[in-house]
């Protein structure tokens, strides 16, 4: 499987379901603007800073992978997720949040990807930490993993305030995968 099989349709499936979770929240009634405050503890990120960075992590990969240079609007989304604390926003910006970065991966070619499996990839986070790994790695190592953790946290954080959540919500896309049943 290559890295663009990997990762363009993974992170669009479990966006999609991230803004179908939302629509649920929103649904449950008055009070869901509320939620993107909500955190799963006090030194955690808010679940409005959670989408954000699953937003970013999304996209993000897509560009360090095809060698370009992450633009400025995904460090406004970083810098975003990172204050929303003091400025949540609102749930329709989480909604385009998630938009744009769906838009983003729509736009990426089949292979779009792939040929940054071999290509060295310098990571750098806050507090000096350097990390140089190929492009496979930071895919399986870090992209991955940074993009489930935000999403996961997301819907822990969703499910912590009573929002009707379920592993069909999480999954949604594994039912075009589901086998009719026999005819008794």
């Amino acid at each position: 499987m290559s890295l663009t099989e990997l990762l363009v349709p993974a992170s669009a499936q479990m966006l999609r379901a991230l803004s179908g979770w939302l629509d649920k929240a929103q649904a449950q009634g008055p009070g869901a603007e509320t939620l993107l405050a909500a955190r799963l503890a006090p030194d955690m990120y808010p679940l409005s800073s959670q989408i954000r960075f699953a937003c970013l992590q999304a996209q993000e990969a897509t560009y360090r992978l095809m060698g370009e240079t992450v633009p400025e609007a995904l460090d406004r989304l970083a810098r975003e997720g990172r204050e929303a604390g003091e400025r949540p926003g609102s749930l329709t910006e989480a909604k385009a949040r998630i938009g744009e970065a769906l838009a983003r991966l729509a736009g990426l070619g089949p292979d779009a990807l792939d040929a940054g499996a071999g290509r060295t990839i310098t990571l750098e986070l806050p507090g000096g930490l350097i990390f140089d790994l190929t492009g496979e790695r930071y895919a399986r190592d870090w992209a991955l993993p940074q993009f489930y953790f935000h999403l996961m946290t997301a819907y822990a954080i969703l499910r912590s305030r009573g929002i009707d959540l379920g592993k069909a919500d999480y999954v949604p896309h594994m039912f075009a995968y589901l086998r009719p049943a026999p005819a008794p």
